[in-house]
């Protein structure tokens, strides 16, 4: 899949939801760049949170970005669409 677009998530690692959608992407053999918010410190964990707050208001987990889109918790049907496997 090399034409996949890049997937960056947010997670935290105690999140149930969060677990099964890192399980799901490596199900689907899908390369993805995540970050455990929750085990950051400090400035670290603020810029994160900041960041994540431009994309997600409401700042929930996981937040899921495939290219240019969003996708706020685990809905494997948008992840998938996104990810052009549907």
């Amino acid at each position: 899949m090399n034409n996949q677009p890049d997937v960056k998530m947010y997670s935290l690692s105690t999140c149930s939801h969060c677990k099964s959608t890192k399980r799901f992407l490596s199900d689907c053999n899908v390369q993805y760049d995540f970050t455990d918010v929750d085990l950051l410190e400090g400035e670290e964990r603020q810029a994160i949170l900041e960041d994540v707050r431009k994309i997600n208001p409401r700042c929930s987990f996981p937040t899921i970005i495939i290219g240019d889109r969003v996708i706020v918790g685990y809905k494997e049907d948008e992840i998938k669409e996104a990810l052009g496997l549907s």
